[in-house]
């Protein structure tokens, strides 16, 4: 079947050592079963190396350090599975992240995750509309209605807010705002990997009314393509991959509250310091992804109350 890949997908290159939030850090790996006899059959010091830090229960793993480090993560964060054997030795999951693939009617669709804070990059400070390549012709009825979704959210002659309203409009979705901080005492007390997510949850659970939203609004008028990218990203991962079409309006609902948590985040760091730049944008994608978009539990647990 054919690959269908979003236009910045071969721009993702790992930043290796200059990544600041590294996907090797806090992350329980699983080994898959090629890979695990692979390392079963490393002879010499690092053979024994491998052995020592690989887990025996019924899914192996990477045992990790008392700081949550993989423990072949070296001083100078880099690999030593890659400097040692070679980075086509590294496990699936080590090979593939922040690469995820979805099997659909006649394709399969490849992307970069936003957990990554360089993929996370990449797809925010896209300026131009993204595309989809190489992809075919289909009659499946809830990918036709993404593509329509997609072009909803890309038309730029309205702000995001009202493109939101037309994909609801197209789902025959009745539209109306989410409480964000009624959400965000519910989301404090799901799991959670990192502190600042927890603060930044506390911050929007204390306001009743987010703060001067209209003013975030204009700060951010000429940088609507931050958002565009967000929206049209959960829309090409998540939406497709729904059983049913009830089920993929779930998940256009989801895209919608990610918008409104992102931006009501936005709008406090903005209310707090007087400014919001694309970093901080980058970096609450990132969170985002990891905190809900990767943990299956907490996603789903958010998709299917809606």
């Amino acid at each position: 079947m054919p690959n269908v890949v979003p236009d910045y997908y071969n721009d993702f290159k790992c930043i290796a050592d200059r990544c600041q939030h590294n996907c090797c850090i806090g992350w329980e790996i699983d080994i898959d079963s090629d890979s695990l006899d692979f390392y079963r059959s490393v002879s010499g010091d690092f053979g024994k190396r491998l052995s020592a830090n690989i887990s025996r229960d019924a899914q192996p793993h990477f045992i990790l350090t008392d700081n949550e480090r993989c423990p072949f993560l070296n001083h100078k964060n880099l690999c030593d599975i890659i400097t040692e054997l070679g980075k086509n030795r590294l496990c699936d999951i080590c090979r593939d992240h922040p690469r995820f693939r979805n099997e659909l009617p006649g394709r399969i669709e490849e992307g970069i995750g936003l957990s990554c804070e360089e993929a996370a990059r990449i797809i925010i400070t896209k300026r131009d509309k993204a595309t989809l390549l190489y992809a075919p012709d289909t009659d499946d009825e809830i990918l036709l209605l993404r593509d329509r979704i997609i072009e909803i959210l890309q038309n730029r002659e309205k702000d995001i807010l009202g493109r939101i309203k037309d994909m609801f409009s197209l789902l025959s979705i009745p539209f109306e705002e989410f409480n964000i901080a009624a959400w965000a005492c519910r989301l404090l007390r799901l799991e959670r990997l990192e502190p600042i997510w927890g603060d930044m949850l506390q911050r929007i659970s204390e306001i009743c009314a987010l703060p001067d939203i209209e003013s975030f609004d204009r700060y951010m008028q000429d940088r609507q393509s931050e958002y565009e990218q967000l929206l049209v990203y959960i829309i090409f991962r998540h939406f497709a991959i729904a059983p049913t079409l009830s089920e993929a309006k779930k998940r256009a609902k989801f895209s919608a509250f990610v918008f409104f948590l992102l931006r009501a985040m936005g709008a406090a760091m903005f209310a707090d310091t007087g400014k919001f730049t694309t970093e901080n944008q980058i970096e609450l994608a990132r969170m985002f992804s990891a905190e809900i978009e990767y943990s299956d539990e907490n996603l789903y647990l958010i998709i299917d109350s809606f």
